[in-house]
């Protein structure tokens, strides 16, 4: 993989201008905030729809990775994918505790 892939501004670094003419620290964006619903995908963990879990979990950590890695629209992208899947996840669960009753209840015998 070529450098320029991993960092837009190796060209600057290498040149050693790369604090100068940007402003200082207090001109420059701050980043838009983090938000890779960590705390709902590990909620669902506790549905029981095992696989769907393990996905919504694994976009929220790499979500998380690419914010702190400078890369903020991929991380917006992969806190949204997992906020879909924590919610699809959250959706199968429900439907297999309710199904689970209903077949529990009807078959019962008196």
């Amino acid at each position: 993989m070529a450098l320029g892939v991993l960092n837009p501004n190796v060209k600057s670094f290498l040149s050693g201008s790369a604090f100068f003419g940007r402003g200082s620290i207090e001109e420059q964006d701050s980043p838009p905030p983090l938000r890779s619903y960590l705390c709902l995908t590990i909620f669902t963990c506790f549905c029981p729809a095992y696989p769907v879990n393990i996905v919504a979990l694994v976009f929220s950590v790499m979500s998380r990775n690419s914010y702190y890695h400078g890369d903020y629209d991929g991380s917006r992208r992969l806190g949204r994918n997992a906020l879909y899947v924590a919610v699809a996840s959250i959706i199968i669960g429900l439907l297999i505790i309710a199904i689970t009753c209903i077949v529990h209840f009807t078959t019962m015998e008196f």
